[in-house]
């Protein structure tokens, strides 16, 4: 897992959906959903889809619920089902291209990988105002390699599109592109930039301070926390971040240890939030600096039985279970 997937706090576009949701009589299995209760979720939308097939917000939402407990498989099969029977919903063609995209990393797919190109490009066509849509065509088209239509000018084309609708994340998607091609000074412009807006929803920054977690740059972090608290201060997310930046700062341990099981007691595990897998990374980290090995590694294995797919948790456990032989 990269420093990118680390600190992920995406903007998911969830409002028009929970419109949709409601009108079918979903709003119970959408408040379960937004709780963390994927399970519970799935068994009501499992009844509904057997009593009625042909709808496409149950299959969507059951859809989402797979992806949400990281079954890539069955959410590709549930929202191929809702773009089927609603081709022209932007956010099932986007869901779809995410779902897509972790199925192709697992299986190392082009067929898959350009399936998600796809999905994307339709999200964008269907609606050309899903920003959550071009950010994610954008970040295919920087990481993806040429073979499977990967393009840097494809990207920045999308980053000034999303500039046209709106300037704070038109910076941020720009900063993403710099920040891509190894221009840290460029990005660091453009994340300035969305911030003298004086962004009013929390959002902006914490992708800035998922950058500058990503660079280790603690001060920076820190201060993008703070930002954020101004913004929201009762936002859940806040206790990780703050307990990340001090673990890189090598600050205030004891805060950061109960900020992070503060995050894990009381936070959903959701994939547009840090993961819990990622939040116990973060307790081995912090740990490790301690000089605690044996509860580092705890971590690091809780970690990986969360998310065997936890790179950063699986290559710090080797390290530290080589060094305690």
């Amino acid at each position: 897992m990269n420093w990118a997937a680390l600190f992920m706090a995406s903007v998911f576009l969830l409002f028009p959906a929970a419109q949709k949701a409601q009108a079918d009589g979903l709003s119970d299995v959408q408040q379960q959903f937004e709780s963390g209760n994927y399970n519970a979720a799935m068994n009501v939308l499992r009844a509904l889809v057997s009593q009625n097939p042909g709808n496409a917000q149950q299959h969507y939402w059951l859809g989402r619920c797979y992806y949400e407990v990281r079954d890539y498989t069955d959410a590709v099969s549930e929202l191929e089902k809702a773009t089927q029977l609603d081709p022209n919903s932007s956010i099932n063609h986007d869901w779809l291209g995410r779902a897509y995209g972790e199925v192709a990393d697992q299986q190392r797919s082009f067929l898959l990988a350009r399936r998600v190109k796809k999905e994307f490009e339709a999200a964008v066509q269907a609606d050309p105002s899903n920003i959550p849509a071009r950010r994610d065509l954008e970040e295919y088209l920087l990481d993806a390699p040429w073979i499977v239509g990967g393009s840097k000018d494809g990207a920045l084309d999308q980053a000034n599109a999303i500039a046209k609708i709106d300037p704070v994340e038109g910076h941020l998607a720009k900063a993403e592109y710099e920040a891509s091609l190894g221009k840290p000074a460029l990005a660091a412009e453009e994340y300035a930039a969305a911030l003298s807006m004086k962004p009013k929803s929390i959002e902006p920054y914490l992708e800035i301070a998922n950058y500058y977690g990503r660079l280790g740059n603690g001060a920076e972090l820190t201060a993008m926390v703070e930002d954020a608290r101004q913004v929201s201060p009762k936002d859940p997310r806040l206790p990780f971040y703050s307990g990340v930046a001090h673990i890189i700062s090598g600050t205030n341990f004891p805060l950061a240890e109960e900020n992070l099981k503060s995050y894990l007691a009381s936070s959903p595990d959701r994939s547009d939030w840090p993961s819990h897998s990622i939040a116990r990374f973060w307790l081995g980290q912090l740990y490790e600096k301690q000089g605690n090995k044996m509860a580092a590694a705890e971590q690091y294995r809780d970690a990986l039985g969360l998310d065997s797919t936890n790179r950063e948790a699986k290559k710090a456990l080797a390290q530290i279970e080589k060094s305690l032989h």
